[in-house]
């Protein structure tokens, strides 16, 4: 195994025993001190945890060659596991409304010290992993490492809105400031809405993938110039692309000069689909169909 991966793999591993450890000791001092915040970042972290072991597992198979059953290999299995994880956070999120809601009906329970401090320590923590995941992910130039980077940084205002309610509720406890003291359940929803914005994102972008919708207008624009630098093309006539997973299959459409031999147009096609893989290294496959151009 290559150092760059290995280093991928740690960050992962890291990322996944980190959230585990913050889940539970989250959801134990939570509902131990009845802090709706707390229980509902423990459970934010959860749904770290299940999408780490989903995207370790999808990840394993993503990476399996392309079969006679999958000729364009496993790449959307990871694609699949995030649309299943956000309808498992987002359901989670919905709950967490209703029973921080709720709380507003009930007498409020006072702030504990250990639930402020386990709010802090959580923000720190994750602030650290943070900044070294978006690192490693950067350097192995991974999208699902730089993915988790930022479901970090997510955790990190998850985790600051749990700080700032519960250290309201604390001290309107402690001074009788009437209202300061629900600042517990005002930041629970919070980071349920926090929750499900995670869930819609991460909705969003697997059925984009799954339904095979075209990558960015910035990238088309990019593998555009970049065709046209070769002189023997003389127009495109279509260019699609669009993401498998954690990789980009691109099919063109090039108009060149008719009177180009066969052996001609076909290195052509090579030298322009080695040039795009060379120059984007998430692109894993072109495909170009020449079409003859004659001048006017």
């Amino acid at each position: 195994m290559s150092l760059k991966k290995s280093k991928k793999l740690f960050a992962a591993w890291i990322s996944l025993i980190s959230n585990f450890i913050l889940t539970i000791i989250k959801i134990i001092i939570g509902a131990a001190f009845h802090s709706t915040a707390l229980v509902a970042d423990g459970v934010h972290n959860g749904g770290d945890v299940i999408a780490s072991i989903a995207t370790l597992s999808s990840m394993k198979l993503s990476n399996q060659p392309a079969d006679k059953e999958h000729p364009y290999g496993h790449g959307k299995a990871e694609d699949i596991a995030s649309g299943a994880i956000s309808i498992i956070l987002g359901l989670a999120g919905l709950f967490l409304i209703y029973e921080s809601f709720m709380a507003f009906f009930e007498p409020a329970a006072s702030v504990s010290m250990w639930a402020f401090f386990a709010a802090i320590v959580s923000l720190i923590w994750k602030q650290l992993l943070y900044k070294y995941t978006i690192k490693i992910g950067r350097q192995a130039n991974s999208k699902s490492l730089i993915a988790t980077a930022y479901d970090h940084l997510a955790d990190v205002y998850a985790s600051l809105a749990a700080v700032i309610g519960l250290g309201a509720g604390w001290i309107g406890d402690i001074f009788h400031i009437p209202y300061a003291v629900y600042g517990d359940p005002i930041a629970g929803i919070v980071v349920s809405f926090l929750i499900i914005k995670v869930a819609i994102e991460m909705g969003i972008k697997s059925i984009n993938v799954l339904m095979e919708s075209n990558v960015s207008e910035e990238k088309q624009e990019h593998y555009r110039k970049l065709i046209l630098t070769f002189p023997e093309v003389k127009r495109i006539d279509r260019l699609r692309a669009r993401e498998h997973g954690n990789y980009i299959l691109i099919d063109a459409r090039l108009s060149v000069p008719g009177d180009l031999t066969i052996q001609e147009g076909h290195d052509i096609t090579k030298t322009i689909r080695d040039r795009m893989m060379k120059k984007n290294k998430d692109v894993e496959e072109v495909l170009i169909h020449l079409n003859p151009w004659y001048p006017d």
